[in-house]
């Protein structure tokens, strides 16, 4: 055979090489992506558990493995002649130019495929981390970042195919897209309020997954921070979402930060009750409160006198390790310690209030 023998504009010993690149790249190919693969594990997590190492390193190989073959296969292919043959026009555009163009989309779609299981595998390989810790933190604040670099790959995939697939400038282009952006910023001034909020919430940390929040007329867990709007399961355990600067500009009760719960008391007491007794009925409760151990602290005293009825407050603090159905009981037994004692001294509750 004369390896000199031109086909489609070139010698067949061109071939031979270009085929014997792609054979030596098809059986090294595995080995490669995993090193590369692996090579990020390590970078990420400095133990290198094996088992983590297993069954996470596969995610990315596939993807290297095909950028791998189509960039050796465009790098080999780049040393032949275009065939005389082929050389023809469609529109206008060459078949050279139209083919040079399919192969840059490929590329451009095979790298940003590349980079986008690059940052899945990175976040996956850290949210292991961070569920090793109590922090719930760390865990939404790698969800959100990965879905914010992934729009961002999104773009710069978009740009990338604009400029080189299609020729387009892309200084002009981006001058273009500001000013288009200026008018879609404002005319969703209100996402991107909430995407701002997303980040003031993540770094100023006024509350975090898995705290029980009171927002307004709600109150429930955090379950989700996400760019838009926090999502919480309420008390009656309804899942509502709630815009992002919602939760930043209004007042957010943190009750997971608390450190006592509050019992608090007003006993409306008839106008013709005589002072004597309600200052015994006030000393009962202090003593009452007094006596329970699991109240740390209480007030009693009579906060208003009136043409309609005489008040006593009672204010009364939990500890947090008490649960709430404990906590319940106490705010029952103060209620039925103070029936109990007017139904004992004949003292009578006001009708209204």
């Amino acid at each position: 055979m004369n390896l000199d023998q031109q086909i489609l504009s070139n010698p067949i010993k061109s071939y031979l090489i270009i085929l014997g690149i792609l054979l030596v790249t098809f059986i090294i190919k595995r080995l490669i992506s995993r090193f590369f693969a692996s090579l990020i594990y390590t970078w990420i997590d400095k133990k290198n558990h094996s088992e983590l190492r297993k069954t996470h390193v596969h995610r990315l190989v596939v993807p290297i493995e095909r950028f791998l073959i189509f960039m050796v296969a465009i790098v080999a292919f780049y040393e032949l002649k275009f065939p005389e043959a082929w050389n023809l026009h469609l529109y206008k555009i060459s078949l050279q130019v139209a083919m040079e163009s399919a192969v840059k989309l490929v590329f451009i779609i095979l790298l940003i495929r590349v980079c986008l299981r690059t940052l899945e595998f990175i976040a996956i390989i850290l949210e292991e981390k961070a569920k090793l810790s109590k922090d719930q933190t760390d865990d939404q604040l790698i969800l959100f970042f990965r879905d914010f670099f992934k729009v961002i790959l999104y773009i710069v995939g978009v740009l990338m195919v604009l400029h080189y697939v299609f020729n387009e400038n892309i200084g002009n282009l981006v001058t273009s897209l500001s000013i288009v952006g200026a008018a879609v910023a404002l005319s969703m001034r209100e996402s991107l309020e909430n995407i701002i909020a997303s980040f003031i919430i993540f770094f100023d940390k006024p509350f975090t997954v898995g705290d029980l929040v009171k927002v307004n007329a709600f109150t429930g867990t955090i379950e989700k921070i996400g760019l838009r709007s926090t999502r919480i399961r309420t008390e009656s355990k309804t899942y509502i979402s709630v815009p992002n600067k919602q939760m930043v500009d209004t007042i957010v009760d943190n009750i997971s930060l608390r450190t006592e719960r509050k019992i608090e008391m007003d006993l409306q007491i008839s106008i013709d009750t005589s002072a004597q007794a309600l200052s015994a009925f006030a000393q009962h409760l202090r003593e009452t409160t007094n006596a329970i151990k699991d109240i740390k602290s209480a007030t009693v005293f009579i906060s208003e006198s009136g043409k309609q009825f005489h008040a006593i407050h009672v204010e009364c603090f939990v500890p947090l390790y008490v649960e709430i159905a404990g906590f319940q009981m106490l705010r029952e037994e103060l209620n039925l310690a103070a029936i109990s004692y007017a139904n004992e001294q004949g003292i009578k509750f006001a009708e209204k209030g």
